[in-house]
């Protein structure tokens, strides 16, 4: 069982040791439970859970409201491990004011460590507003869910040489922007190494 929550210097020291952080994905108490007893480092509450518990076909339906009730449970069910709650579609996207308080929400009503919100480099205003703020950002690049329909579907990204300068360079500007991580999804190998190597933030990749 994880005797203490991390934090986000503790990962940091582990990307510099080139230690693997164990996460998984959950939406709710008992998995949570489970996750925290098995020693996860972190548990991140995507919105996801439109796809894995509503059964939507994809995340565009999934509200505010929703996502903090299935935070709030996951920390419920593990209190002491770092927990990243995944801000919605039109959570982030109207105005940096609305980005804040819905930031803010997470924190307030679900106990949450830090929240994700996906995107490159038109998302890191949003970014710098919620680091300013005082609370932590994870960044999510490469294939990302909710501008599914602008990707063609959910499809690998950065497969071209265009296209990879391209993800490389929302990775730049989501660390510049203050974000302390970084979920590359769906992204080859060979463009993550690069990412890797360029960035100093903490960082992990979800399916390539």
């Amino acid at each position: 069982m994880t005797s203490k929550k991390h934090t986000r210097f503790d990962f940091q020291k582990m990307k510099e040791a080139k230690q693997t952080v164990v996460w998984i994905t959950a939406y709710d108490y008992w998995t949570a439970n489970f996750a925290e007893q098995a020693g996860m480092d972190m548990i991140l509450v995507g919105d996801s859970l439109g796809m894995c518990v509503y059964g939507y076909s994809g995340t565009v339906p999934v509200t505010m409201d929703k996502c903090i009730w299935h935070s709030e449970a996951v920390r419920r069910g593990a209190p002491k491990t770092f927990i990243i709650g995944g801000m919605p579609f039109l959570s982030y996207q109207v105005s940096i004011l609305e980005t804040v308080r819905n930031a803010g929400r997470f924190h307030k009503e679900a106990g949450v460590d830090a929240i994700k919100l996906g995107g490159g480099v038109h998302v890191c205003p949003q970014i710098q507003a919620i680091v300013d703020g005082g609370m932590l950002v994870m960044g999510h690049i490469g294939l990302t869910p909710q501008s599914s329909g602008q990707l063609g579907g959910f499809k690998a990204q950065g497969r071209t040489a265009q296209a990879a300068k391209e993800v490389i360079a929302d990775a730049l500007a989501i660390e510049e922007a203050g974000a302390f991580s970084l979920l590359v999804e769906a992204v080859p190998p060979e463009v993550c190494g690069i990412i890797h190597d360029k960035l100093t933030c903490w960082w992990y990749v979800q399916g390539q």
